[in-house]
């Protein structure tokens, strides 16, 4: 079973806020979810981020995977130490003649 930390949407028509939750990646994204973590609320002045630190960090330990969005969350957060290693660089590659 692969396990995910990741973002489910609820609110109202183009007023979302996402809860951060843990759930079985094979579920659809606002199905059934195992524990919530936190919410996000991306259309508050600034962002409105809350987050259980050490429920993430006991998660993180039992190998839960988070998608890219809450790995964001994450590092902002301090949860998780920012990586020294940059994504590689999506330029496309010319062929010479």
């Amino acid at each position: 079973m692969a396990v995910k930390m990741r973002l489910t949407r609820m609110g109202d028509k183009k007023s979302p806020f996402y809860r951060i939750v843990i759930t079985d990646s094979r579920n659809a994204r606002d199905g059934a979810y195992i524990d919530k973590v936190g919410h996000y609320n991306p259309t508050a002045q600034p962002a409105e981020i809350v987050l259980d630190v050490e429920k993430a960090k006991d998660w993180l330990a039992k190998g839960v995977q988070p998608t890219e969005t809450v790995k964001n969350i994450l590092v902002n957060k301090g949860v998780i130490p920012k990586s020294d290693k940059l994504s590689p660089a999506k330029t496309k590659v010319r062929k010479s003649k």
